[in-house]
């Protein structure tokens, strides 16, 4: 697993004062934060394009042809960062469908919410810890070659049934499970319930063939953090992960 130094963070805006507060926000998180303020799009095109960016924040006030370009420059990075839009409210989030950014972040208000914020943000870049939980095989090979292509760092582990899976999640190791409903033995509710108990922090991600809304309504009562279909792809794991850091993923 990648160990991250710090979280190399590009501020995008003509506001001062904003990227006064986020720098201050920054000065408080855990995890060491590498923060960068410019106010063209060309000086943030041209740091994207050295591949030393982990995490880009766009100011919505940038004008939107500079938006797109910002966008559109980390996307095409070799190392592309996380792309996310600074608005005061979601529900006004501004027009972006030549380019779409990973997410949206609400402005913080204060260097306490800034450092919240970029606490969450930094867990897009840190390598999180899954455990792919299935009976088959075949089908734990589907899912890790699906988790293969998120555009996030995991790093993957197995287990065959549910006292596998608590084993795995009493060790420590884990941050989230993606586990199938119908195995034998215990299933995936009753694991679930279990994984819960052990560990509360362990996010769950309950997966099944079966579209079924009261065994994801019975999912979500035992804790699970979302609920996905087969056959899901690597667009619907991002989504769930930024959902579960806190981060509003981008309309499409």
């Amino acid at each position: 697993m990648t160990d991250i130094v710090s979280l190399r963070t590009l501020f995008v805006s003509d506001s001062q004062s904003e990227a006064d507060l986020l720098r201050q926000g920054a000065g408080r998180t855990s995890l060491p934060v590498d923060f960068t303020h410019v106010s063209q799009a060309t000086k943030a095109i041209s740091q994207i394009g050295m591949g030393e960016t982990d995490l880009v924040l766009i100011d919505e006030a940038v004008a939107p042809a500079s938006r797109t370009a910002i966008v559109q420059a980390a996307k095409a990075s070799k190392r592309p960062p996380v792309t996310l839009v600074l608005v005061e409210n979601p529900a006004n989030a501004p027009d972006m469908t030549d380019a779409v950014p990973d997410g949206l972040v609400i402005k913080p208000t204060s260097a306490d919410v800034a450092t919240q914020a970029l606490a969450r943000c930094s867990r897009l870049r840190i390598p999180s810890r899954v455990l792919v939980v299935d009976d088959s095989s075949t089908m734990r090979g589907i899912v890790r070659k699906i988790l293969s292509g998120s555009r996030f760092p995991l790093d993957v582990a197995e287990a065959a049934e549910g006292f596998a899976a608590l084993r795995e999640i009493g060790t420590g190791n884990i941050d989230f499970v993606m586990l199938d409903y119908n195995m034998p033995g215990l299933n995936g509710i009753e694991t679930l319930s279990e994984i819960k108990r052990l560990n509360p922090r362990v996010e769950v991600v309950m997966i099944t063939a079966t579209p079924d809304e009261d065994i994801a309504q019975k999912a979500r009562a035992a804790g699970a953090a979302a609920f996905l279909k087969k056959p899901f792809y690597p667009a619907d794991i991002d989504t769930v992960l930024l959902r579960m850091c806190g981060v509003r993923p981008f309309a499409r």
